[in-house]
């Protein structure tokens, strides 16, 4: 601690000797003229040097509830925070900024360099944390996996198999004792990481195994990612930077966590060119072998970066919409009540079918995601300078982030009634009378990105979720074991998560529904 003091000390000197030397009035932000009168209060102090380091600060804890007021309150739905050393960070939830960033001007709003080495250490050249070519080339290989074909088997084997072997057994076991109570949150992790290990690299990792084994791997991988994130929420990244090269605090610590992670990565693909090398014919292609097997000289490095990306993405990000699903679900009883009838309805049909024509549930799982995005904010970087649709001016290398958090509560999106968690909003009534889905704009609902690197697994992640749901509820009522009117208190490091999970008690059903 003292060592990290002594970093932050030295950075800011300089800020010190200006307060002391200079007495010239500071000029406002430039971007304060496009604020009103209801932004103002809510606008984050800027100070020379270390811009709104201090505000930033202060609501570490909360930043996307934070930055969602302000991008709310201001009447373009966008603002400007002044970080450390002159730079800025734009956030907005305005639609048409949305489409020009991911679409219209996508050539000019990339991962960047700044971007790409604060996230390099965890994800490395990995699709997330890719531009150009080396993103190109991940993508059309990994695309090859999300065909029909290919979704029908994920959910049919590995989707099924890990809910039928391992979380329903899990959860019977919790039923049976009714003082016993089960993180959620924990359990759909192990849940969606034995999936994604399974469906991306053709490994079973057996995290949900009966015994809910100790995952040194999980619990490495979640301190690096939030110290990565701190890393990139910081408002003095210059911070960490220090940190790291004196080799103190947090980056003492995510060097540590790194290396266990990639270990764990390696040894994947260790086995896996081990498998291809004694089965050269084997027609069961998961990504990593494609990659692989791909003729390309990918580096054991490289290929480790892709291993990650892809347990970053499967296992984040499917179970946090989970968890906060069925806290709504249990919030909202007549929902689950339309979704149990729904599944009644489907109970004749086979599974991929079943879980493809959930229409009321997949409209209720878009909604639990327009409150609680998976990812509650991206960030890209302008390689020129720009000029966003709603008048913003983006200077080259600055960092602009689009909002899913703030856009889900946006009034001129939803209407009045957009605190409701009402799936009816995604849907319509057919002249059959049966429920049709509708849709959104892409750009007013980005949680699966758009534009040309719209999300890959959009159509595996909702089929996942839709036969998880249906699984669970044809048996199982999740009780939330909270104090009455005890509310989970959202975190977010890459992804929104709750803060120390989810503790539910499980109950059977008394007529199982068929």
């Amino acid at each position: 601690m003292l060592a990290e003091l002594l970093a932050i000390a030295l950075l800011l000197l300089p800020y010190y000797y200006y307060l002391i030397s200079s007495s010239r009035k500071r000029n406002r932000p430039k971007y304060q003229k496009f604020t009103s009168s209801s932004t103002v209060g809510l606008l984050p102090k800027s100070y020379p040097l270390i811009g709104s380091a201090l505000d930033i600060a202060a609501n570490k804890e909360r930043r996307v509830q934070w930055t969602s007021d302000i991008v709310l309150s201001s009447p373009t739905a966008t603002f400007t925070l002044r970080l450390a050393l002159g730079s800025a960070r734009i956030f907005t939830a305005n639609p048409a900024n949305v489409q020009h960033i991911l679409k219209t001007n996508f050539p000019n709003y990339q991962k960047g360099f700044d971007f790409r080495t604060t996230l390099f250490d965890l994800l490395g050249d990995g699709i997330f944390n890719a531009d150009g070519d080396t993103w190109k080339s991940q993508r059309q290989l990994s695309s090859h996996e999300f065909n029909t074909k290919s979704l029908r088997k994920f959910v049919e084997t590995v989707v099924d198999t890990e809910l039928s072997a391992r979380l329903i057994p899990t959860l019977s076991a919790a039923a049976a004792n009714a003082a016993a109570t089960l993180d959620l949150q924990d359990i759909l992790q192990r849940f969606a990481f034995d999936n994604i290990c399974k469906i991306a690299f053709g490994y079973d990792p057996g995290y949900l195994a009966p015994t809910l084994p100790e995952a040194r791997f999980a619990t490495a991988f979640e301190n690096a990612v939030r110290i990565i994130s701190g890393r990139f929420n910081s408002g003095v990244p210059q911070i960490w930077k220090i940190k790291k090269f004196l080799g103190i605090g947090s980056e003492a610590e995510l060097k540590e966590v790194v290396s266990e992670v990639r270990d764990f990565a390696r040894k994947i693909v260790r086995e896996k060119k081990a498998e291809l090398k004694q089965n050269e014919s084997d027609d069961s292609i998961d990504i990593l072998s494609r990659f692989l097997s791909s003729g390309r000289n990918f580096d054991d490095e490289f290929v480790t970066d892709i291993v990650i990306s892809f347990i970053l993405a499967g296992r984040d990000t499917t179970s946090a919409a989970l968890t906060w699903f069925f806290w709504l679900l249990w919030k909202h009883p007549e929902v689950e009540s339309n979704i149990l009838e729904e599944i009644r309805e489907k109970s004749d049909t086979a599974i991929y079918e079943e879980v493809k024509d959930m229409v009321y549930t997949h409209a209720a799982l878009c909604e639990a995601m327009r409150l609680y995005p998976p990812v509650p904010i991206d960030t890209k970087v302008a390689a020129n300078d720009d000029v966003l649709p709603d008048g913003t001016e983006v200077r080259q290398g600055t960092r602009v982030s689009y909002h899913p958090y703030a856009m889900g509560r946006l009034e001129e999106i939803w209407g009045k009634d957009w605190a409701e968690f009402r799936p009816e909003r995604w849907l319509e009534r057919g002249e059959d009378g049966k429920w049709k889905f509708v849709g959104k704009d892409p750009f007013s609902y980005p949680v699966f990105q758009a534009g040309p690197r719209v999300c890959l697994g959009k159509e595996m992640a909702l089929l996942q979720m839709k036969r998880v749901v249906a699984g669970i509820l044809r048996s199982f009522r999740v009780v939330p074991a909270m104090e009455d009117g005890e509310e989970p208190v959202l975190i977010s490091d890459l992804t929104t998560k709750m803060k120390g999970g989810l503790p539910v008690r499980i109950e059977a059903r008394e007529i199982r529904v068929a």
